[in-house]
């Protein structure tokens, strides 16, 4: 089949019939009629409309080695640095039709399950078996251009133990309760499905601890399976969908990523699709020699360069608007946004750069920039939305609907609320938009989402920390002139 097109992506999903509940009760028809999904996935079907357009087909796939069918460039394991460029434009058109506020394009899940695919001899360990579902899973997401997503967090409840009757011990943690000759059986929960009911599939890979780890522990698995298994559950969270008017909600009606607590409920895992049973060593091994952080981050960090200069370009309308560029308040400001842009487009070329080839024959970017990358993002971006909202201030405010220009108060409001060499509706239009991002609910969850998007401060920082490759060189030119 080769990459699909919008149509393909919203019939599939349509399809599935997957069991969702929203708001106390199940969604029943298409998916995409509803309004909690339909925005966006007419978004996420114009990415896949994109990379069947002959302006960018030849930027956003190659050539299949199996089949010789045109499939995503996100699935393509980099092998020089030429191929982490293609990847880089690949991700970055993705990234400027949803202006980096999709955190789980698939774009993303497509570069993890490569980085996961490349090391999957690491579970030849265990069995030969798993290692070859690994690969041809792979090869059947890249053929049929799956749309993928992921579930690693488990609810805090998991955290608990309880002491039974008998003296044992049990957890509401997710675990294997049953294996038989079809496969496994799985009960449990898990968030934050972020776009889990509007993709086709879901990887499913809890953590692991790193002390008295076991080779059968029935809470360590890893598998992948269809949205629309007997016993999957998706617990739909509040909506942010203000509205299906792009003037009144611009960014809600089309960008809303529902995310979702999905339950297992004694769900058969075909064997063919299970990659790990119960040995910890060696799901810690295809988290960690994978090394997906990296793979992912590079996508990531091409998501957040676009994301930063939309909201750039949205504050420099802003000031166009309010003429006020000459203020120097109002300067100092927009400056800091712009070294932000400028720092992040810096880090990427930095990890190409400085790339080198990995024990699995991968063009690795370089970690130091990446994960440099993700400790910065999620302390800057709150910053930039602060400054959309201090140059906005009441004017975020006092935004009447795009219905309030269709009525007999039009006319006052042409007057009284027109901008610089700006007609009032287009200067209201412009800040709904940046109210949208900075202060509605849609704008809270992208930066909740944001700030722990990669883990929280401390896993961010320590990551970089323990993997900053520099270290050793620094305090020896320090050692070296102390001699």
């Amino acid at each position: 089949m080769g990459i699909k097109n919008g149509t393909q992506y919203i019939q599939q999903i349509d399809h599935s019939k997957p069991e969702v509940w929203l708001r106390g009760q199940r969604v029943l028809g298409r998916i995409s009629n509803h309004k909690a999904f339909r925005g966006l996935m007419f978004t996420q079907a114009s990415l896949y409309d994109m990379q069947n357009n002959l302006e960018y087909k030849n930027r956003m796939t190659y050539n299949s080695p199996t089949t010789g069918n045109p499939v995503g460039l996100s699935y393509l394991q980099p092998r020089t640095k030429d191929d982490l460029a293609r990847r880089r434009m690949m991700m970055s058109l993705w990234g400027e039709r949803h202006h980096g506020l999709m955190g789980r394009s698939p774009d993303y899940m497509n570069t993890a399950l490569m980085a996961f695919h490349t090391a999957a001899d690491l579970l030849s360990e265990g069995s030969p078996e798993f290692a070859n579902n690994l690969r041809n899973y792979y090869e059947y997401c890249r053929e049929n251009d799956v749309t993928l997503s992921h579930v690693f967090v488990q609810p805090p409840s998991s955290r608990g133990v309880n002491m039974m009757d008998d003296g044992s011990f049990d957890t509401k943690a997710a675990k294997i309760i049953d294996k038989n000759k079809d496969g496994i059986v799985v009960n449990g929960a898990f968030l934050l499905a972020t776009q889990g009911v509007t993709s086709d599939e879901i990887w499913v890979h809890p953590p692991v601890t790193t002390y008295l780890q076991e080779t059968n522990n029935p809470n360590t698995f890893v598998f992948a399976v269809p949205n629309n298994l007997p016993g999957m559950k998706w617990i739909a969270r509040e909506s942010m969908v203000g509205g299906d008017s792009s003037f009144d909600y611009p960014l809600s009606s089309r960008f809303e990523e529902m995310d979702t607590l999905i339950v297992f409920d004694h769900v058969l895992v075909p064997w063919h699709r299970v990659f790990v049973d119960g040995n910890d060593h060696l799901s810690q091994k295809l988290f960690s020699e994978s090394a997906f952080h990296t793979h992912s981050a590079h996508q990531v960090i091409c998501r957040y360069i676009t994301k930063s200069e939309f909201l750039l370009g949205v504050v420099l309308n802003m000031v166009e608007s309010l003429d006020i560029a000459n203020h120097p308040h109002i300067v100092e400001k927009v400056s800091e946004m712009i070294v932000h842009v400028e720092t992040l487009k810096s880090l990427l070329i930095s990890s190409e750069i400085n790339a080198s080839v990995d024990r699995w024959g991968s063009m690795l970017p370089d970690r130091n920039s990446l994960w440099t990358a993700n400790v910065l993002f999620p302390k800057i971006y709150p910053r930039m939305l602060e400054i959309i909202q201090l140059i906005g201030a009441s004017g975020l405010i006092m935004i009447p609907s795009e219905s309030d220009f269709n009525t007999e108060i039009e006319p006052y409001l042409s007057t009284y609320l027109t901008g610089n060499n700006t007609e009032a509706k287009n200067k209201i239009q412009l800040f709904r938009l940046a109210w949208e991002l900075s202060s509605s609910g849609f704008g809270g969850r992208q930066a909740l989402y944001e700030r722990f998007f990669f883990g929280d401060s401390n896993t961010v920082n320590r990551r970089l920390f323990h993997g900053y490759s520099h270290k050793d060189k620094y305090m020896n030119r320090v050692n070296d002139f102390l001699k």
